[in-house]
């Protein structure tokens, strides 16, 4: 998408955006994220439960992020579904030197960076409560004893002790971080110690939990548009969030946004923080989702709106078609299934020209009607204008030309036949 302005570090440690100022997610109400255990139980294990284990919650990760030390962050994580025994997953994938955490605690949020009273649970990697995590590499904790509902918000606080450099992160989380003092505030249970805010995620890159009524994990895969590019911090409008709602009520599943700002399907972006191109991230960043069993794509329109080529070529339609043939093979390979999305009409954009939309218009229709993936949504179709079919409705569009409104984000997920989902 249109490059979003980078944040600096000054701006994501300013002390000026007191805590008691911002407005948080939807939370947990008090006593709904914690079960029978308690809070002295050993970590649950997976075969003591009923049901399997899928995603709840899991942010696409890259390189770039700012340094800390000596610092608390406090991130919110929105479930998709129900579930147990969750598990927090760490990634020092994209940093380059090894990442020293202190001590990591989950809670339900009340409001803000304040835990829901009782909820608040210490967790361990191999029992332990530090731990170093080499460069390249990620963690997953033990399982917690608690349980979260879907639609419900967990704090997940990380503190960390020592100097880190270029955090692996995800810059546009579109829900805000809390930032504390010096120290250790992972125990904490108000946000009185977190005196700044920010709205990206840092080092965090997934909570899993065991659900006995999802069928499995649905992975909405893509760029900006899947990002939620221009919704609402702490809203919960993207279109992945509006189709978890429509699951949650006839097919529940676990969904993953796993949208990136800025991606492209074939090369990688030279602003290193908007990731590497989505046929080199699509093994982990979708595949390696816990009981993945779907993917819907909707990728390509940065690699037209740049002309981006393979090795520094002109695009072509041709091009685009061969990295979605990438992506169904890698899927199939794993035995995953993989739904093509239409990418939506841009006129009046900065990407829009009269080439770039016979590109466009060239592989939708290989989307639509090559038979090469395993089911198809008209994406195009449910946004485009009647009257003007190369842009946007005017009633789906955030004023860019390019990325839906949240009524558009509404629509989008409506398109989706939930039939599709296995």
């Amino acid at each position: 998408m249109l490059v979003t302005k980078r944040r600096t570090l000054l701006n994501l440690l300013a002390t000026t955006a007191a805590v008691a100022g911002l407005m948080g997610g939807a939370p947990l109400a008090a006593g709904q994220p914690t079960d029978s255990y308690s809070a002295n139980s050993q970590p649950a294990t997976s075969h003591t439960l009923t049901g399997q284990r899928v995603t709840a919650w899991a942010p696409s990760m890259t390189i770039g992020g700012p340094n800390f030390n000596d610092q608390t962050i406090r991130m919110v994580a929105h479930s998709s579904v129900d579930g147990t025994a969750l598990r927090i997953h760490l990634s020092n994938l994209r940093s380059t030197i090894p990442l020293t955490v202190g001590a990591v605690s989950v809670a339900g949020q009340a409001s803000r960076a304040t835990a829901v009273a009782g909820s608040q649970r210490a967790v361990t990697f191999s029992y332990k409560k530090s731990v170093t995590i080499p460069a390249g590499a990620e963690l997953v904790s033990d399982p917690v004893p608690m349980s979260v509902k879907a639609e419900q918000n967990v704090l997940i606080s990380i503190y960390l002790p020592h100097a880190t450099s270029s955090a692996t992160w995800h810059s546009d989380a579109f829900d805000t971080s809390y930032l504390s003092l010096p120290g250790d505030h992972t125990a904490d249970t108000g946000d009185g110690n977190y005196i700044a805010a920010t709205t990206s995620w840092y080092y965090l890159s997934g909570l899993d939990v065991i659900s006995p009524q999802a069928r499995g994990t649905m992975v909405a895969f893509g760029d900006s548009i899947t990002d939620g590019y221009n919704t609402p911090a702490g809203a919960y409008h993207r279109w992945p969030d509006y189709l978890a709602r429509r699951l949650s009520r006839t097919k529940p599943m676990g969904v993953v946004d796993a949208g990136l700002g800025g991606n492209r399907l074939l090369t990688d972006v030279p602003n290193i923080w908007q990731g590497i191109s989505a046929t080199k991230r699509f093994a982990h960043d979708a595949l390696g989702q816990p009981g993945v069993r779907d993917v819907i794509l909707m990728e390509g329109i940065n690699d037209i709106g740049n002309n981006a080529g393979p090795g520094g070529a002109p695009l072509t339609a041709q091009d685009l078609i061969n990295g979605y043939q990438n992506l169904i093979q890698q899927a199939h390979a794993a035995h995953v299934r993989i739904i093509g999305g239409t990418m939506l009409p841009d006129k009046g954009a900065a990407y829009y020209n009269d080439s770039a939309e016979a590109k466009r218009q060239a592989a939708n229709n290989w989307i639509r009607t090559s038979g090469a993936f395993d089911g198809v949504v008209d994406f195009e179709k449910a946004l485009a204008d009647p009257a003007n079919p190369a842009a946007l409705n005017p009633a789906f569009d955030s004023g860019d030309h390019l990325h839906p409104n949240e009524a558009g984000m509404q629509a989008l997920a409506n398109a989706v036949d939930l039939s599709l989902l296995k």
